[in-house]
């Protein structure tokens, strides 16, 4: 796919929500679904945050369709469209809630304008990478789940895992990353929590659409921007317009997507429908992590090899300071919102007990285990 035309089906795609509304925490009854198993047909709508046949993202909502549909021998169809086929991206979430539509696709800090503490479930800089957040929703006792569907609950709606991107690479600079300085005024396409930590640094968070991105380095509206990864990066062309690649993707580790529901049509279905929609899910959920490591591997080398392009690494002391900045922030955030607070304290929990384990294992294992010899960084 040229950049061009992978640019032009990024236009409906969403840079997150604004604004804070009061966030109602209390949970609706579930309602117990028939057991008995009939052969009722299904169809269904679902609408996207992303634009249609978007790479990964939009291909992970086909896929949900067309495996809900095999698994239920056909008892399942689901329409997908994309942002702005059926209704505004960022209206998603309500069109769902409302019951007009079934279900949604997204990334839960889009909706933080309603409820803040989505921002928990999707992604925190510095925060859990993929696998740690899947552990926390559904390792063990399911205790970021459970917090999940309560909070979505209040919204008449029912959360699903939907892929997870890994950790993200940490952004496209003009100008090279070497002291807390170089952060200063610095104009960065950066959504979310991560925005508000840039701006404790002293820079400033441009909210650019997806389609708008290109554009603004080439002409300096902003000096750097994040995205994904090096599949989706090559595809828009970020190589020719920036200079500097930076790891790690400190805003990002680990981008959680999702799928939601309308609650009571979910309540309402046959016990095997529903467990179908989960299994289906958790699918989607490994293919969608799998093939961002299987594609930004390739791509990352055609960046490098191919179109020279620099790669940097943030310097431990800039990460410091963003990591202090961060603290503050959630801290804000905690002290601002009830549901907020209570999402965090299981948040860092969950992530303070796990680290242990991750230090003995996962960190040690790249470390002295698989020690790479030919590594990009220099």
């Amino acid at each position: 796919m040229k950049r061009k035309e992978f640019i032009r089906n990024t236009v409906l795609a969403t840079v997150g929500a604004t604004g804070v509304l009061a966030c109602n925490n209390s949970q609706q009854e579930e309602v117990n679904a028939p057991n008995v198993i009939s052969n009722k047909k299904y169809s269904w709508k679902m609408v996207t945050t992303w634009p249609p046949n978007f790479p990964v993202l939009g291909e992970a909502a086909n896929l949900f369709a067309q495996w809900m549909n095999e698994v239920t021998g056909g008892r399942v169809e689901i329409k997908v469209y994309g942002g702005g086929e059926l209704v505004p991206a960022l209206e998603s979430f309500g069109a769902v809630s409302s019951g007009i539509i079934e279900f949604g696709c997204g990334a839960p800090y889009y909706w933080a304008g309603k409820a803040p503490a989505s921002q928990f479930f999707c992604a925190v800089p510095f925060g859990m990478n993929a696998q740690q957040i899947t552990a926390w929703m559904i390792g063990g006792e399911g205790e970021g789940y459970k917090l999940w569907k309560e909070l979505y609950g209040a919204f008449n709606l029912v959360p699903f895992l939907g892929g997870n991107t890994g950790v993200q690479m940490g952004g496209w600079f003009n100008k090279e990353i070497n002291s807390l300085d170089d952060l200063t005024d610095l104009k960065m396409r950066i959504p979310g929590l991560a925005g508000k930590v840039l701006k404790k640094a002293g820079g400033t968070a441009v909210l650019v659409p997806g389609s708008e991105i290109y554009i603004g380095l080439e002409r300096g509206v902003i000096d750097a921007t994040e995205w994904i990864g090096p599949y989706h990066d090559y595809k828009m062309g970020f190589y020719k317009v920036a200079k500097y690649y930076y790891t790690p993707g400190w805003h990002e580790p680990g981008a959680q997507l999702e799928f939601f529901m309308n609650k009571k049509k979910h309540d309402s279905l046959p016990k095997d429908i529903q467990a179908a929609i989960m299994s289906v899910s958790l699918r989607v959920q490994s293919w969608v992590l799998a093939e961002f490591d299987a594609q930004n591997g390739i791509y990352l080398e055609k960046l490098i090899k191919e179109e020279g392009v620099q790669l940097r690494k943030f310097p431990t002391e800039v990460l410091s300071q963003l990591r202090s900045h961060t603290k503050d922030a959630l801290s804000d955030l905690a002290a601002s919102d009830p549901m907020s607070k209570k999402v965090y304290e299981s948040y860092e929990g969950f992530m303070k007990r796990l680290g242990k384990w991750s230090e003995l294992t996962e960190k040690a294992y790249y470390n002295d285990v698989q020690v790479l010899k030919d590594s990009f960084l220099k």
